[in-house]
């Protein structure tokens, strides 16, 4: 069994022994199309350190990921229903909205998404790094989704350091990324090292992580892994309401 697969078992087991099958944990759209269990944004670096090539070999690398096995099986599986949205990013105005929010309740609902991020042409252009305006957007989106997520993620994507407008902290400190975790894929190639300024400045909230590659040749493994880490491990809203209202009814 693969270690994704392990991950994905785990998570039905928790279900089990917590009294939740997998029916009680997934929201279904049909019966609930507002409620999903999370909602998950995209943010992919395009700045200037990033070029044509490693731009494809980001889009196409993530629309993999969504259509490989484990992957659909932790968007699908008694995580719940999960909702996406994919956007670039660069310098403190460079933010563009490639894919905005879709409910991936079915196999056909990820392909159409993984379809729009394959499609997405590179766009090179002698920008900035602004992950503090490039988190601030994320937040946004968050803050539009139509959809009523229990958890709200993050998913930043880069190869450098904050080099134009305000630091992450900035927005934090102002609340700006309040309730939201943000997990980060650091790409090593470039020089400072971006790594410690993930670690310091970007991830937050409970669980948070970094996963670090050397080159964006291992983009997609990397991609795969930490979508699966992201989406296996939590309950939907409605899943944990009716888990609290069991514990209850059996209390009383």
């Amino acid at each position: 069994m693969s270690r994704a697969s392990r991950i994905i078992a785990i998570t039905a087991a928790i279900a089990v022994v917590s009294g939740l099958s997998a029916s009680h944990v997934a929201a279904q759209s049909s019966g609930a199309p507002d409620e999903c269990g999370t909602a998950l944004v995209l943010a992919l670096d395009i700045s200037y350190s990033v070029d044509e090539e490693e731009q494809i070999m980001q889009t196409r690398g993530l629309a993999a990921a969504l259509l490989s096995p484990d992957v659909q099986s932790a968007i699908l599986g008694p995580a719940g229903p999960v909702t996406m949205a994919a956007f670039t990013w660069g310098g403190f105005w460079d933010h563009r909205l490639v894919a905005d929010w879709t409910l991936l309740d079915s196999e056909a609902a990820i392909e159409r998404f993984a379809l729009r991020l394959k499609a997405v042409a590179p766009d090179y252009a002698l920008r900035p790094t602004a992950l503090g305006s490039a988190l601030r957007f994320a937040s946004e989106l968050h803050r539009r989704n139509p959809y009523d997520c229990y958890n709200k993620v993050v998913d930043v994507s880069g190869d450098g350091v904050t080099n134009e407008g305000v630091w992450p902290s900035y927005h934090r400190e102002n609340g700006t990324l309040a309730g939201l975790t943000i997990n980060g894929l650091v790409i090593r190639n470039e020089k400072p090292d971006p790594l410690p300024h993930y670690l310091e400045e970007v991830i937050q909230g409970p669980g948070a992580f970094v996963i670090d590659i050397n080159d964006y040749g291992d983009y997609l493994r990397a991609m795969r892994e930490k979508l699966i880490r992201e989406l296996s491990l939590h309950l939907s809203k409605r899943a944990v309401e009716q888990h609290e209202t069991a514990l209850r009814t059996q209390a009383d």
